[in-house]
């Protein structure tokens, strides 16, 4: 008698990745996008700028932090306890974190919130704009 062998026909990615991935297949967002928050980012003044969307949130329930050289944003939407005929408002939390550039001054930021948009300002410190060299040693 032979020997069976079992072949793998195709290769499925797991069911909850094909569902998350599936709207980027036809150019829209991924579930994952649209469950983070939507920023812009810009320099302005000397001061690099994040713009936040988060409407519907109170000012009360955002918090953003900066730890080495990110600056995170977490939000809660808070759902109201009625009957509703219908609901396409995503409750819950989210976030977002970003890179700071090089020269972000990270004892320098404000944060402010006014119709549903929250600006964060970062100071840019001096970048070092000329080369420097630095000496390599070695033994002997």
């Amino acid at each position: 008698m032979g020997t069976l062998a079992r072949r793998q026909r195709f290769s499925f990615p797991e069911i909850p990745e094909w569902f998350e991935a599936f709207p980027a297949r036809f150019g829209m967002p991924s579930l994952g996008d649209l469950y983070s928050v939507r920023v812009e980012e810009y320099t302005e003044d000397g001061r690099y700028v994040v713009r936040a969307e988060l409407p519907g949130v109170s000012p009360d329930d955002i918090d953003v932090v900066l730890s080495e050289g990110t600056l995170t944003i977490r939000a809660e939407r808070t759902e109201r306890d009625v009957d509703k005929h219908r609901s396409e408002i995503r409750y819950g939390s989210m976030s977002r974190t970003v890179t700071l550039p090089p020269g972000a001054d990270e004892d320098d930021v404000t944060a402010d919130y006014t119709d549903g948009m929250l600006t964060v300002s970062v100071g840019m410190g001096r970048e070092r704009t000329e080369e420097k060299h630095i000496e390599v040693r070695h033994g002997g």
